[in-house]
């Protein structure tokens, strides 16, 4: 037997084997302590990753899709409130942020691969990343974007005439937010028109054409 399975061994051992001198009061309350401690580390680091600060450390973001953000209607207007990378592209709800974090994994392994390292990479690749998130959008019914705007809170009548109508009309279609407001934060890609036909194909009757 080798050292390492001796050492594994003594240690399975020694975890599985009650303490004579440990009460269990003692070892439930340490093992309640190291659960806090735990999930507020974890919660912490995904505070950390979850703001635009952190979005802008990858250059490929800072150079690209963020330029097109700066001055725009989620940036900057008369109110004072944005709305951030993660406001829009990470979910509220701990499930489906859970899911979304994972996912993003994938991102990392691309950015180290290098496949939008460039300016010329990234457009060549920019309408495939504007489908996923539309496609993501559609899915979820614009989940991110009804965190702010929903249809039961607006008040149609304080809106101009083009978009009262717009509204009342997308609601009483059953359409969501990504249905007419693409390129609202970002340009939009060359084959946007032929895109959006196949994202509704797939969302909405099931295959591609």
């Amino acid at each position: 037997m080798s050292a390492l399975q001796m050492a594994m061994g003594r240690a399975w051992t020694a975890l599985s084997t009650p303490h004579s001198r440990w009460s269990l009061g003692l070892l439930l309350a340490v093992g309640f302590v190291s659960g806090i401690v735990f999930w507020g580390a974890f919660n912490w680091g995904m505070e950390l990753t979850n703001n635009e600060a952190f979005c802008l450390t990858c250059h490929e973001m800072e150079r690209n899709v963020y330029q097109e953000y700066r001055g725009s209607i989620h940036d900057s207007n008369r109110s004072g409130v944005r709305a951030t990378c993660p406001d829009c592209h990470v979910p509220h709800p701990w499930i489906y942020k859970m899911k979304r974090k994972i996912q993003a994994s994938n991102e990392v392994l691309h950015k180290i691969l290098g496949t939008v390292g460039t300016r010329e990479k990234f457009e060549s690749h920019r309408i495939e990343l504007a489908t996923h998130v539309w496609t993501a959008m559609k899915e979820t019914d614009s989940r991110e974007c009804r965190n702010c705007h929903n249809f039961a809170a607006m008040d149609l009548w304080r809106q101009q005439a083009r978009a009262r109508v717009r509204h009342s009309e997308a609601e009483a279609q059953g359409k969501t937010c990504i249905d007419c407001h693409k390129g609202i934060a970002h340009q939009l890609p060359a084959g946007a028109f032929t895109a959006e036909k196949n994202v509704n194909d797939v969302v909405v009757n099931g295959s591609a054409k």
